[in-house]
């Protein structure tokens, strides 16, 4: 199997995954960096998408509504949730830069003609997960329990030294509801930028066994099998997830090599 990192190539602004580069289904993502005044234009066709405004200010329109000038963190890690734009298949969207800013396009296929909307930033659930070096924190941007037809987005700052994504979980098998059948895709930061982590993507069978060093802008393709990471000290890790299949819904089997760490 082809290597599941996709780099951010030297002098690109841009980082991309479709479901035709990836070999899959549902699951498509780009992060763009813009410099204040540079314009996105494109069409949802087929396709939902989830705008998530990673750093910086833009002005969004879907359709005939405009959200102007939103975003209000100047960095992924800043303590505070990002602002974000539901867009619904069969689309024209325009995002254009207000300041330097980095925006996410999260897309996945679109079945129903809900309106477009800004996502309220009241509605994301933030919470911190596992405890000790497993310390992380989550802020579900899109989860099951907001409206789209396939998408589900979140974000996960882990702290210096710490691992996430772990103990290592899977979500490759339609067996709801001790397993859902989902895409994902990983895209890191990491503060400060010349850090690094690692990705192990790995199935029981080790059909798929790939260990990764992730660098700034990276993205790693998670399309089946148990995906832990871990930040090495000195450096704080962000990751922004996407995720989609064939039901709507995060059912996850954690490796049972490694459960016993969850009574600890």
């Amino acid at each position: 199997m082809n290597s599941l990192l996709v780099k951010s190539r030297a002098g690109s602004k841009i980082v991309e995954v479709t479901p035709e580069s990836a070999g899959w289904t549902h699951v498509g993502f780009a992060a763009h960096r813009l410099a204040p005044g540079q314009k996105i234009d494109l069409a949802t066709d087929s396709r939902e998408l989830c705008i998530v405004v990673l750093a910086g200010k833009v002005t969004v329109q879907a359709g005939d509504q405009v959200w102007t000038d939103i975003g209000s963190r100047h960095s992924v890690f800043e303590d505070r949730p990002p602002a974000a734009v539901y867009v619904p298949r069969a689309m024209q969207v325009s995002i254009t830069a207000s300041t330097d800013a980095e925006v996410a396009l999260c897309s996945a296929p679109g079945t129903t003609d809900r309106p477009a909307r800004l996502i309220d930033t009241n509605t994301m659930t933030r919470s911190v997960r596992g405890k000790g070096a497993n310390t992380r924190y989550v802020c579900d941007i899109l989860p099951q329990t907001e409206a789209a037809d396939g998408l589900l987005v979140v974000e996960v700052v882990t702290p210096s030294g710490h691992s996430s994504s772990y103990p290592p979980h899977k979500h490759d098998n339609d067996n709801i509801p001790l397993e859902s059948s989902l895409e994902e895709t990983y895209y890191h930061r990491l503060n400060p930028e010349q850090g690094f982590a690692y990705q192990r993507v790995y199935t029981d069978d080790r059909s798929i066994d790939q260990a990764l060093a992730v660098e700034n802008h990276d993205v790693v393709m998670v399309p089946r099998g148990y995906h832990p990471v871990t930040v090495p000290y000195g450096y704080d890790g962000y990751y922004l997830n996407v995720m989609a299949g064939p039901k709507r819904v995060w059912h996850f089997k954690n490796d049972p090599a490694h459960e016993w760490l969850m009574t600890k």
